[in-house]
């Protein structure tokens, strides 16, 4: 999933912009906009993403399959559907279908406050239940409270992701570097580029890869005991326990070592990507929807991926989901075209163009590289690998982790004071809850 992810360059504008477009909410009733003759589409994917490659080509399918219907595609910023998903499903502007991000924090508050549609039955009647492993069904699935995992359906990924690391193989080779099996050698790896006046990693501090790299440092002492309890409640975590000690204390050396630019404190995601394309870092720690992207422009040196180094738990996940706004009018065609997404021939091009499908035929995937990316999340998957996203437990905690994060990349926040501020909302939102 390549998000770009790029903030709201002028958020009110943008704002008022989207709030102005022509009105396509409300529920019609038992047919759900069966006659409708518009199907509304956001999404924040590049197009030349292997989900934009992919979308496009459903939205190909679905205009075939459904003559006179038009299909209004809008590519939105992820930020600015991140930032206000709440006023648009909320207002007469809703689009029929959409992309949004899985999680408590997003896909849950938003079935929580009543404006994402509840589509369990056509879950099951169309046959997405039995396309989605127990593991992918986690982020489809929220009760009455928002939290995941169990209750109702409100949304269907048709992509898996996980959190690898990249690396620039001609960069590597110059200095005689083998890809690292544990954490130590990573940390000698670092240091050698360090040495040699290299920052190792490209980071994008403004933005959500910085989050990624302290959560990949926590999950490094971590179980799925402590996984279950963060992301789902299941016991109280402590922020100044082990693992979450170790994230916090450990990103700081890496940045007081200078693995970590504290240039990269303002630094987008999308600037974090292109300066890797352009050689400019040996490497990037961040998900698999950049794969297809670096396959299409990295031109000039070879790269290659690994999983963090000694880690068994990884960032990753479903993808993120196709959501039907309770104010969609043509809930019926949004039905058809999360079908359209799940179908061979979309998954085999997904798979293809670098992403990775949740129901391709392996054998479907022809290019060796993209079928080494595929099989490597299935074997996360399949070993109960995935620990979801730092930011999912609370409501804000995505902002509350960039804030963190560049505290810890300028040097304004200790690594106690950051675990303090991290604790905060997350207990809050535990009291809210009455857990």
């Amino acid at each position: 999933m390549l998000r770009t992810r790029s903030g709201l360059a002028a958020g009110a504008l943008l704002l008022a912009a989207t709030l102005g477009l022509t009105a396509c909410g409300g529920d019609d009733g038992a047919t759900e906009g069966a006659d409708a003759k518009t199907l509304t589409l956001w999404h924040y994917e590049g197009p030349n993403s292997a989900m934009g490659i992919a979308w496009n080509k459903a939205i190909e399918l679905f205009k075939a399959s459904h003559p006179g219907v038009e299909v209004k595609f809008e590519e939105k910023g992820f930020e600015q559907i991140q930032q206000n998903a709440q006023m648009i499903l909320n207002s007469d502007s809703a689009p029929d279908i959409m992309e949004y991000n899985k999680g408590n924090a997003t896909a849950g508050l938003l079935s929580k406050q009543g404006l994402l549609t509840d589509i369990s039955d056509e879950f099951t009647k169309r046959g997405w239940d039995s396309k989605l492993s127990t593991s992918l069904q986690t982020t489809a699935k929220y009760d009455d409270d928002g939290i995941m995992g169990s209750g109702k359906v409100f949304g269907v990924p048709n992509y898996g992701e996980f959190v690898t690391v990249y690396y620039n193989k001609k960069m590597f080779d110059q200095y005689k570097l083998a890809v690292p099996a544990t954490l130590d050698e990573f940390t000698k790896v670092m240091d050698t580029f360090v040495q040699n006046k290299v920052t190792p990693l490209a980071v994008g501090g403004a933005e959500y890869p910085a989050q990624q790299i302290f959560y990949e440092l926590a999950l490094s002492k971590a179980d799925r005991k402590f996984v279950d309890d963060y992301q789902l409640y299941k016991n109280k975590v402590d922020f100044k326990g082990p693992q979450l000690t170790y994230g916090a204390q450990t990103f700081a050396e890496w940045v007081s070592k200078g693995y970590i630019s504290k240039d990269s404190a303002g630094i987008k995601a999308e600037d974090m990507g292109v300066s890797f394309t352009q050689g400019k870092f040996p490497i990037l720690i961040s998900g698999s929807w950049w794969y297809g992207r670096f396959a299409d422009e990295i031109k000039d040196f070879e790269w290659g991926t690994f999983l963090f180094p000694g880690n068994t738990l990884h960032p990753g996940s479903s993808g993120n989901l196709w959501v039907v706004p309770e104010k969609s009018k043509a809930k019926a065609l949004a039905y058809d075209f999360i079908d359209i997404t799940m179908q061979p021939e979309v998954q085999a091009l997904l798979g293809n163009s670098g992403g990775v499908p949740v129901a391709a035929d392996p054998a479907a995937i022809t290019d060796p590289k993209n079928r080494e990316l595929v099989e490597t999340f299935n074997k996360i998957s399949t070993s109960d690998g995935l620990a979801f996203y730092p930011d999912w437990p609370a409501p804000g905690y995505y902002d509350v982790l960039v804030a963190g994060t560049q505290g810890l990349i300028n040097g304004s926040k200790t690594p106690d004071a950051f675990l303090d501020e991290i604790a905060k909302p997350y207990n809050e939102n535990l009291a809210d809850l009455g857990k």
